[in-house]
């Protein structure tokens, strides 16, 4: 359970870190990438980034 919450946690990390980059590079402005305000707050919810960067970390995983 530990090595799991940690996994996530190192995920999480990696992910804000190459945020900008990613952003840059059109990620999170996808069809499907949901943004809106609710209670005076901004809500992003990037669905369609989500599934484009798993499946290029399946491609990776499996040609190595």
């Amino acid at each position: 359970m530990i090595r799991w919450l940690l996994v996530i946690f190192l995920a999480l990390l990696l992910i804000d870190w190459f945020s900008p980059l990613l952003h840059k590079l059109g990620f999170g402005r996808l069809p499907g990438d949901l943004r809106f305000r609710l209670f005076g707050r901004p809500w992003f919810i990037p669905l369609t980034t989500t599934l484009v960067l798993s499946f290029l970390a399946s491609l990776v995983s499996k040609l190595l």
